[in-house]
C-alpha cells in the first residue's frame, strides 16, 4: 500500500513515500522509499525540488509560475528517471497531509471532503502562513491526481482533550465563543513522542503522567495523563509560549500595545518582529540557531550566554507550571531538532528538577541518543529522547482510514 505523504510549510513542502503491508501496520518505524523537498524560499525568481530515493538525489529548477506549485514536476519524479520507484502514478492508495490549525472542530484524522477543505478555509485567520498552503495544496492533489483518498491530519487535533479551564483566556466569555481560545499545535509530534517514550519506558501510556518537549526553531509542551493531551504551551495561535527559535513566546501583552500607540510601530511590523526577530534570535543578534548560540557562547560571548540561560529559564518555568495538574511526573521527552540534539539543553533543563529525584545519565545524554532513555536506573522521574517521526505518523493515520 503505497502511502504519500504531504508536509506543506509557508515557503516549502516536504514529501515522501511510505510501501506499507496491508495486513498489520509495522511495529517500528519504516524508512520511506521515496522523499522530495520543494524550496521556494531559495530565490525570488524560481524554486528549487529535491528528490531522494534510490540512493540517488536529483535536483530541478522549479519557475514560479509552475502550475500546480510544482506538486505535478514533483510526482513525475515518482515514475521516472532515477528516482522511479512507482510504475505509475495511481499505484497511489491514498494521500495524506499535515493541516496546521483545524480548530476544536476535529479531534482525529479526517478524510478531506467540501466541509473539511470549508474548515481550513475559514481558519487561514489564524494560521495564515499555512492553512493557505495546505489548501493549495489539497486543491492540487485533486487537479493531477483526480478523487485519490485525501486525509487531513490536524496539528491541533491531540489538543482538543484540554479541558476549558485550561482552553480558556481570561478576557470576556463572550470572546472564547467566538473562537479566542488555547488551540495547541505540534500535536502530532506530542502524541507520537508520547506513544514511543511509553514504549521505552514498558508501560500503558494511560498510565503515565508526561511531559513532551517539542524543541525545534518552533517550541512546544504538552502535559499527557491518561494518554490525553491536558494543556500546553501554544495557545490561540503558535507565538503564545516557550520562547523559540525567532518567536517571542508568551510576553507581557501590553508591550505590543505600548509599541503602536506609543511608538508608532504597525500592527503588520509588530507581527514580523515578534514572529521573526525574536526569541533566540532576538537576543543573541546573528540567528535563532541554537547551535550557533552555543558555540558563541562557548567563546564568550555574553549575548549568546544570555540567550541560552533564558531559553532555559523559560523552558524549565513551563515544565514546572505543568506539573501541578498532571498530579506529579513520570516521564519528561524530548523530542525535535534541539530535544534530540542539544545534550547541553537537555542538561540544563534537567538540573532544575533534581528536586523531583530526576537524575539524568551524562554518559547517556553526551552521546547521540535516539529513542532511548537518558535517565539512570534510580531516577523518579525517567527522561526519554524521541525522534520526531510526523510523516511516519500521518501514515500510520492515513493506513488506519484506508482499513
Amino acid at each position: 500500500m503505497k502511502v504519500l505523504v504531504l508536509n506543506a510549510g509557508s515557503s516549502s513542502q516536504k514529501s515522501c513515500v511510505y510501501d506499507l503491508p496491508e495486513a498489520a501496520f509495522p511495529e517500528t518505524p519504516a524508512e520511506p522509499i521515496w522523499e522530495a523537498m520543494v524550496d521556494w524560499g531559495i530565490s525570488p525568481d524560481y524554486g528549487q525540488l529535491t528528490v531522494t530515493a534510490k540512493g540517488t538525489e536529483q535536483e530541478i529548477r522549479l519557475s514560479r509560475d509552475t502550475a500546480n506549485h510544482g506538486l505535478e514536476e514533483m510526482l513525475a519524479t515518482l515514475v521516472q528517471g532515477e528516482t522511479r520507484v512507482l510504475g505509475a502514478l495511481s499505484e497511489i492508495a491514498i494521500v495524506g497531509h499535515r493541516v496546521v490549525h483545524g480548530g476544536d472542530r476535529y479531534c482525529q484524522a479526517t478524510l478531506i471532503d467540501e466541509a473539511v477543505k470549508q474548515t481550513i478555509e475559514d481558519l487561514i485567520p489564524l494560521a495564515p502562513n499555512h492553512n493557505p498552503a495546505h489548501l493549495e495544496e489539497i486543491l492540487a492533489v485533486e487537479a493531477v491526481l483526480g478523487d485519490i483518498p485525501q486525509v487531513a491530519v490536524f496539528d491541533t487535533a491531540f489538543h482538543t482533550s484540554i479541558p476549558p479551564a485550561a482552553a480558556t483566556y481570561p478576557i470576556p466569555y463572550d470572546w472564547f465563543e467566538k473562537g479566542i481560545r488555547r488551540y495547541g499545535f505540534h500535536g502530532i509530534s506530542h502524541r507520537y513522542c508520547a506513544e514511543q517514550a511509553a514504549t521505552l519506558v514498558g508501560k500503558p501510556l494511560e498510565s503515565l503522567r508526561m511531559i513532551t518537549a517539542h524543541l525545534g526553531n518552533g517550541c512546544s509542551l504538552t502535559a499527557v495523563r491518561q494518554g490525553q493531551s491536558v494543556n500546553t504551551t501554544m495557545g490561540f495561535t503558535p507565538l503564545e509560549g516557550l520562547m523559540m527559535g525567532t518567536r517571542s513566546g508568551s510576553i507581557d501583552p501590553a508591550i505590543p500595545l505600548y509599541l503602536m500607540t506609543q511608538m508608532g510601530v504597525e500592527a503588520s511590523e509588530v507581527d514580523r518582529l515578534l514572529n521573526k526577530q525574536s526569541g533566540l534570535k532576538g537576543i543573541f543578534g546573528p540567528s535563532g540557531d541554537l547551535r550557533e548560540i552555543l558555540q558563541a557562547r562557548d567563546a564568550g560571548d555574553e549575548r549568546a550566554r544570555l540567550a541560552f540561560e533564558m531559553y532555559v529559564l523559560r523552558l524549565q518555568g513551563a515544565i514546572a507550571a505543568l506539573i501541578p495538574q498532571l498530579g506529579g511526573l513520570d516521564v519528561l521527552a524530548f523530542t525535535a531538532g534541539v530535544g534530540e540534539n542539544s545534550s547541553a539543553v537537555r542538561a540544563a533543563t534537567c538540573a532544575g528538577f533534581e528536586f523531583l529525584g530526576l537524575k539524568l545519565d551524562e554518559g547517556k545524554n553526551q552521546g547521540s541518543p535516539k529513542n532511548s532513555l537518558i535517565s539512570t536506573s534510580n531516577s523518579r522521574v525517567q527522561v526519554a529522547v524521541i525522534r520526531a517521526q510526523e510523516d511516519w505518523a500521518i501514515a500510520r493515520e492515513c493506513w488506519q482510514l484506508a482499513q
